[in-house]
């Protein structure tokens, strides 16, 4: 890796390291809402295989380890990758990012692929279905949830003169990208993953907390 392209690294994870400095290998607060979700979907899917993409401190691995999957993790801070391996040290922790070659973790090798609440945080979100791709063996799926943002819930949230309050821009870190249905349908189209499922996780109808798109990975090289 050339310094320039190391130090473009470092600056598009700053964001997203600065805001998960991780002091704890508890579950996040997504358990509550997305977890279940996760959870049977690799059941549905038939799964045996699964990868966590931004797996933070590993909580979300961990659980689904213990469910018996197979599991490997990749994390681009060195805190989160430390406190996994420290709380889960017969899995298999990766400290890489999405702009990271994830030859490492094993081409073609996984049924399933996760990123919960990542993307939003991306400066080159593209680089994410681009990883999953490579992971994933054809056929395979990627799980991916953010925080949902359709009509009906931003105009709540403009009519009741919350925007400050729940995106503010003074936090170090935070969320960069705000993705709807449609925008991020049309990453993974772009990235090649057919959109077989959307779930609205939280909340009520149309004001989801998040939502969880399920996209799948062409059986054949080149569809």
């Amino acid at each position: 890796m050339s310094l320039v392209s190391s130090v473009q690294r470092d600056a598009a994870s700053e964001g997203y390291l600065a805001e998960y400095q991780y002091g704890s290998a508890e579950a996040s607060h997504t358990e509550a809402y997305l977890w279940r979700h996760i959870i049977s979907l690799c059941a549905e899917l038939g799964a045996r295989r699964v990868v966590d993409i931004g797996c933070g401190n590993g909580a979300l691995c961990r659980e689904l380890a213990s469910r018996g999957y197979e599991v490997a993790g990749c994390e681009p801070s060195a805190d989160g990758v430390r406190l996994a391996k420290n709380s889960a040290p017969e899995l298999v922790f990766h400290q890489l990012g999405v702009d990271d070659d994830p030859s490492a973790v094993g081409n073609a090798s996984f049924d399933v692929a996760i990123a919960t609440e990542v993307i939003e945080h991306l400066v080159r979100p593209r680089n994410l279905p681009r990883f999953a791709k490579q992971v994933l063996r054809p056929g395979g799926h990627l799980l991916i949830s953010t925080p949902y943002h359709g009509y009906v819930k931003n105009l709540v949230l403009a009519l009741s003169n919350k925007w400050d309050s729940h995106l503010t821009p003074l936090w170090d870190g935070g969320h960069i990208k705000l993705w709807s249905r449609k925008t991020l349908s049309q990453l993974l189209n772009e990235g090649c993953f057919r959109v077989v499922r959307f779930i609205g996780a939280g909340r009520l109808p149309f004001l989801w907390k998040s939502m969880i798109i399920v996209a799948q990975k062409p059986e054949e090289p080149g569809q």
